[in-house]
């Protein structure tokens, strides 16, 4: 495994990688990694000949009131991970290689970053199109892999690289869970061991309602209903909606159409975000 953290030293080593035809799958990650970060690795090392995995703690997806100061950090920890999974490459440039100075240019995604966390966080998928925009340009992969925990995220990225027609397919990978059901999180860690058994309560009502979807239930607002129930627990819960895949957009009943079930809620001071995908096609 190389680590790298120059960009003129990771495009010569991936353009000797084209010249052998081989193919480039790429991982971008925030570090602290964990089994939901190695599940990409493993999609990656399965579709591509050379997996590259990036750790960059991205400033400009924060907001000023959120936890970029304290976000989780433990890069021999995460090569470690990384040697042990089968990454070939581990790109983790400091913040000068990635927003030189003077830097002001942005990527502004449309209204697919306006509702759920959008309407909570202003500026964060601009903050997220434009460094996934920038790695793509860096890594200049053939597959890139991202976790369907992030749905919203997913999105937006997809909808960027069509509409910049960037020559990358992106790669959604299911959610990981623990095994009681908690989404994994990096910020899963600031969690005590009471918060951690109140965080239960955001999978076991978005499992909840899957379960009633896969029986029949086809009412929007008897999902939801559902779903809050569970939430009671939640210190502080920020959206509750069922979305149309595609769109965004608030889902209609009866469902007929793929639809996102999605939740973003404080745990302490801990903010979490879970979701499921409710399709008629596989029930």
């Amino acid at each position: 495994m190389r680590i790298i953290a120059n960009l003129t030293e990771l495009r010569r080593v991936l353009t000797d990688a084209r010249k052998a035809y081989q193919r480039i799958g790429f991982v971008p990650t925030m570090g602290y990694l964990h089994d939901g970060h190695m599940a990409l690795v493993q999609a990656s090392r399965a579709q591509s000949d050379i997996t590259v995995l990036s750790i960059f703690v991205n400033p400009t997806q924060f907001g000023p009131n959120e936890d970029l100061s304290t976000y989780p950090r433990d890069l021999q920890r995460d090569e470690k991970l990384c040697r042990n999974a089968g990454v070939d490459i581990v790109f983790a440039p400091d913040a000068r290689e990635v927003y030189p100075a003077g830097f002001e240019t942005f990527v502004e995604p449309g209204e697919l970053a306006k509702p759920l966390c959008g309407a909570f966080r202003p500026g964060h998928f601009r903050g997220v199109a434009t460094i996934v925009c920038k790695l793509f340009n860096m890594v200049q992969p053939d597959l890139a892999f991202f976790g369907r925990k992030d749905f919203q995220q997913c999105a937006v990225v997809r909808h960027m690289a069509i509409d910049l027609n960037l020559p990358i397919e992106i790669v959604t990978v299911p959610t990981v869970r623990e095994a009681d059901g908690l989404a994994m999180s990096s910020r899963n860690r600031y969690l005590d061991g009471q918060e951690r058994q109140r965080a239960l309560a955001i999978s076991r009502g978005l499992l909840a309602a899957e379960a009633q979807f896969r029986e029949g239930e086809r009412n929007v607002g008897k999902l939801l209903a559902l779903v809050r129930r569970h939430l009671e627990k939640v210190d502080r819960l920020q959206y509750l909606e069922l979305v149309d895949t595609d769109t965004l957009k608030p889902a209609q009943s009866p469902l007929g159409a793929p639809a996102a079930l999605c939740v973003a809620a404080h745990i302490g001071t801990t903010r979490l975000i879970d979701n499921v995908i409710l399709d008629p096609k596989f029930t």
